[in-house]
């Protein structure tokens, strides 16, 4: 580690850490033939991986003129194009708009507009979603993966905009730093309007180190080798069966950037079904699945659980919701000696900030394990004093791997990231006298719902807009499966009359389908 001052304050990084995400792809072409990407029947190896983001990256740059810090937007479903558009606008210092595929035309209005995108990449779903919108937008072009005959002029096929890839084809050149802006992923806002966490790619290359050196842990206490690479106990390529959107931040940060960097295959669903994973963790060896833990549930608790050959597998690890301590006795039972792993970050410390895998989450099932070595944590309580070991109050956490902000949000800004580095997470927590973290509660009004981020004002600000309310709460009731479902106490206006099913519907026609209240 090295101590490098980053906006004004001392904070330790990786030394070996890739400088920008240039340079983990141009290190990818050294896998040449390995598969890198697996979606249905469409298999694409690393070196055809770099050769056609090489030649869309030339297209961004000598056709539309995109320079360092240009905004490009993807909106689509988990697709092999979906990893191209991303690292070829990297690639060129374009920062990344990755566009939740869940929401809806309006909400992707916003994004677009918000962040200043000149180019989206889409599939043809979002594209008809944008369609009563893209009139008001100033997109200099619109990219369509997967659209086939389906694409009409002024949008663009991407298959015609990458064209023949030359192999071997040059990036353009471009001068990038660590702290060049990369991304910008949205996560939901408590006034109701999602902000944009603005990450560097120091973020996001800090995030490859902090991977490897929980699995050199989690190996050094298991007796095993410390690497991501194939060994002679483990000959087999890592394969990571891919169950979260690349646009959340672990999906792009731990799990499209690091699958690159390290060597791995991802194995794409069109999407999410326990009974198609098992299928798929079969058919192409699956070293590695998870999610969230009501994808890990429902697998285990899959009919054809027994009958399929999961002998492959070597990890099971998710985040991004609370996962019940009685998940790793189960994943102990179904697969022993495997490797369970939790972890905690958010989407402004760029996925990983603790870790907890194989021994010590079999000994601390309810722990979300201990910060990485770059990253701080301390508990404070309302005033911002340091809390004692063992206290409970609001967690806070400094590193490499937090952001720089909220795009064009200076209040959000500096009500969250505060002055000496430390980024005020909103989350209840302890840390034990082993510096493990136990998240207790959320200080921030949100529900997790299977993994996705639900903050009650928006719902509630969807609710009232229904001529029938005239009073609304929205909160989270457990749930065995999601970890959380979404619920509201609804007060109607004295003679008005509503259904629970039309208030639900009336929620979907606004906001994505995730967010509706399911008991109202």
């Amino acid at each position: 580690m090295v101590e490098v001052e980053i906006r004004g304050v001392p904070i330790r990084t990786w030394k070996a850490a890739p400088a920008h995400l240039r340079e983990v792809l141009e290190a990818s072409r050294e896998r040449g033939d390995a598969t890198f990407l697996v979606y249905e029947d469409e298999r694409l190896s690393f070196a055809e991986h770099a050769d056609a983001v090489a030649a869309l990256a030339s297209t961004l740059v000598g056709t539309w003129g995109v320079a360092k810090g240009d905004r490009v937007a993807i909106a689509m479903r988990n697709f092999p194009e979906w990893s191209m558009a991303f690292w070829a606008a990297a690639s060129v210092g374009a920062v990344v708009v990755p566009l939740n595929a869940w929401w809806t035309g309006p909400e992707l209005e916003f994004g677009i507009t918000d962040s200043g995108a000149r180019i989206l990449f889409c599939d043809l779903e979002r594209l008809e979603r944008l369609g009563p919108h893209l009139p008001a937008l100033d997109l200099e072009a619109v990219v369509v993966a997967k659209g086939g005959d389906a694409v009409a002029a002024p949008a663009l096929r991407f298959e015609d905009v990458v064209g023949t890839p030359e192999p071997g084809g040059a990036l353009p050149v471009v001068d990038l730093d660590p702290e060049d802006d990369a991304t910008i992923f949205y996560t939901s806002g408590t006034t109701g309007r999602p902000k944009g966490a603005l990450g560097t790619s120091r973020n996001i290359c800090t995030n490859l180190v902090s991977l490897l050196l929980g699995q050199a842990r989690n190996a050094a206490r298991a007796g095993e080798p410390a690497t991501a690479e194939p060994t002679e106990q483990a000959p087999e390529q890592n394969a990571y069966l891919l169950s979260v959107p690349f646009f959340h931040a672990t999906g792009c940060h731990s799990v499209l950037v690091a699958n690159l960097a390290f060597g791995g295959k991802i194995v794409i669903m069109h999407k999410w079904d326990p009974e198609r994973a098992l299928e798929l963790i079969e058919r192409e060896r699956v070293t590695t699945f998870g999610g969230v833990p009501s994808m890990v549930w429902q697998v285990l608790e899959s009919p054809s659980f027994a009958s399929r050959d999961l002998s492959s597998v070597r990890s099971i690890g998710y985040g991004g919701a609370p996962a019940p301590p009685e998940l790793v006795r189960r994943i102990e039972a179904m697969f022993p000696g495997r490797t369970p792993s939790n972890g905690y970050g958010l989407t402004e410390t760029s996925s990983v900030t603790t870790q907890n895998i194989g021994v010590d989450y079999l000994r601390k099932p309810d722990s979300v394990g201990v910060p990485v070595p770059v990253c701080d944590v301390r508990v404070v309580d309302e005033t911002g004093a340091p809390l004692p070991e063992g206290a409970v109050g609001e967690l806070l956490i400094r590193g490499p791997n937090v952001v720089k902000g909220y795009w064009g949000r200076p209040d959000a800004t500096a009500e969250a990231f505060l002055p000496d580095g430390w980024f005020r997470s909103g989350d209840v927590a302890r840390i034990d006298d082993e510096g493990f973290v136990f998240i207790v509660d959320r200080a921030k009004d949100m529900v997790i719902r299977g993994g996705e981020n639900v903050y009650c004002a928006e719902v509630e600000a969807a609710l009232f807009e229904h001529p029938a309310v005239t009073d609304v709460a929205v909160f989270g009731v457990p749930h065995r499966v999601l970890g959380e479902e979404v619920a509201a106490v609804v007060c109607l206006k004295p003679g008005a009359s509503a259904t629970a099913e039309a208030l639900q519907d009336h929620v979907r026609e606004r906001l994505a389908a995730f967010k509706a209240p399911a008991h109202i």
